[in-house]
């Protein structure tokens, strides 16, 4: 039994979502403002958090701002703020999923089973520490260090880094970047995919033009490897 915190605060969507992820064998608390939100996940520590973005006294990016402060809980966003700039940013913020209202309960039920069997997996490996070259990183502390230094990178560009390491020496597709690290369906968002291997290129201290660690194959996708390896 997973547990839960809705943070919504509209009723009439709050009372049905509570109803029908307890039948699904949720033990579900729920908040209607941002700061309650914020005192019960700290305070309950819940397996996952549901936050709406249109909260009364305080805007939902905020929330997750604060939350990822000081939390690694799972979010999964739920709202009727459908712009992919907007979905793009609470992904890059931290967000482990964003869905769009109207959603049916199954949806977000679907959503939420697959965030906790995602952050089950990353907490049930003994040393899942990733080593490329002088590369490593440690997704349990969400740190970096190259070359016995530490990188300071945003929770997006963790995960870009995270997932391409996984898969040291292979081409990684634009569609996959965007269906494994933003949670978001493929068409029309590839410069998300091109700005942040920019800004992570620059804080690895290597440029497209001369890369040590991540090569682009034109028309395909990315490859993280260490210097020097055999082609």
């Amino acid at each position: 039994m997973a547990r839960l915190l809705l943070i919504e605060d509209d009723l009439t969507i709050r009372t049905p979502l509570i109803r029908a992820l307890r039948e699904r064998g949720h033990a579900v608390a729920a908040a209607s403002t941002a700061m309650t939100g914020l005192r019960d996940a700290l305070d309950d520590r819940p397996d996952l958090v549901v936050l709406d973005l249109g909260l009364p006294d305080l805007d939902g990016r905020e929330v997750l701002r604060m939350l990822r402060a000081v939390s690694s809980v799972p979010i999964v966003v739920a709202t009727a703020r459908d712009d992919e700039a907007e979905i793009v940013r609470m992904l890059d913020a931290g967000a482990d999923d964003y869905l769009v209202k109207p959603f049916t309960a199954a949806q977000l039920d679907a959503r939420v089973r697959a965030v906790l069997r995602r952050s089950a997996g990353d907490a049930s490996t003994g040393d899942p520490t990733l080593v490329v070259g002088g590369l490593r990183i440690d997704p349990r502390s969400r740190q970096v260090r190259l070359d016995g230094v530490p990188v300071e990178l945003t929770p997006r560009e963790f995960d870009l880094l995270h997932h391409l390491a996984g898969r040291p020496g292979q081409v990684v597709t634009k569609r996959e970047l965007l269906t494994e690290v933003w949670r978001i369906p493929y068409g029309g968002a590839d410069k998300t995919v091109d700005v942040h291997l920019s800004w992570l290129r620059r804080k690895l201290g290597e440029s497209a033009q001369e890369p040590r660690y991540l090569h682009t194959v034109r028309g395909v996708g990315v490859r993280l490897e260490a210097p020097g390896a055999a082609r």
